[in-house]
């Protein structure tokens, strides 16, 4: 086995992205009294009134940290490969995490759920729609180039086909459910984006380089 460089190691970011994300989702939720994960989006952890804001914030904070490190050193480690669709793929994905870990950290929503502010607006139909779209685009360009390419992308093709299947669930899911599951169902569409990260991680530890 070749012996990995620093690099590859610090591609490992991915996972500990996936960790802080859910640390922030559970810890947050315990520092919220009545807070209820089946009914309420993980978004309202972080909103301004929240009494959960500070940790919930801070572990989310983190998240992004890593999130975007990941994705920049998976950028520089593809530079060789031959599917420009799939580069193409990857660098949309990163934008979208750069988008989501700055944007939401500038705009969270004032107060949990939608109150109608500047904020939350920009936070709701703003950076929620980029994020989305680039998700979207991204995660179809990452699988038609995998899927087209070398054999050992294939794998995470087809990751990235149920990356975007568990998207739309919750995406399409969330505003057609009963508000006693929203958060449940909302979460498909948040976790996706964020433990595909963690996949992109683990893929970048495993590239090669000369």
């Amino acid at each position: 086995m070749k012996k990995k460089k620093l690099i590859n190691w610090l591609c490992l970011s991915g996972i500990l992205s996936v960790i802080f994300y859910l640390l922030h989702d559970i810890i947050g939720a315990i520092n919220y009294p009545g807070y209820n994960w089946m009914s309420q989006a993980v978004s309202d952890l972080t909103s301004t009134d929240a009494p959960s804001f500070i940790i919930a914030r801070g572990y989310s904070s983190i998240y992004g940290i890593f999130s975007c490190l990941c994705c920049a050193l998976i950028c520089i480690l593809i530079n060789n490969e031959k599917s420009k669709l799939f580069k193409i793929g990857v660098y949309l994905f990163s934008i979208m995490n750069y988008i989501s870990a700055i944007g939401y950290s500038l705009f969270p929503l004032s107060s949990a759920g939608y109150d109608g502010s500047i904020q939350s607006f920009i936070h709701v139909y703003i950076i929620t729609t980029l994020v989305v779209m680039l998700s979207i685009i991204s995660l179809i360009s990452i699988a038609v180039g995998s899927l087209k390419g070398k054999e050992k992308h294939k794998l995470l093709g087809i990751l990235s086909i149920i990356s975007l299947l568990l998207m739309f669930i919750g995406a399409v899911g969330s505003q057609n459910v009963s508000k006693d599951i929203f958060g449940l169902i909302e979460r498909f569409s948040t976790y996706s984006a964020v433990i595909f990260t963690g996949i992109l991680g683990i893929y970048g530890f495993t590239i090669k380089n000369d």
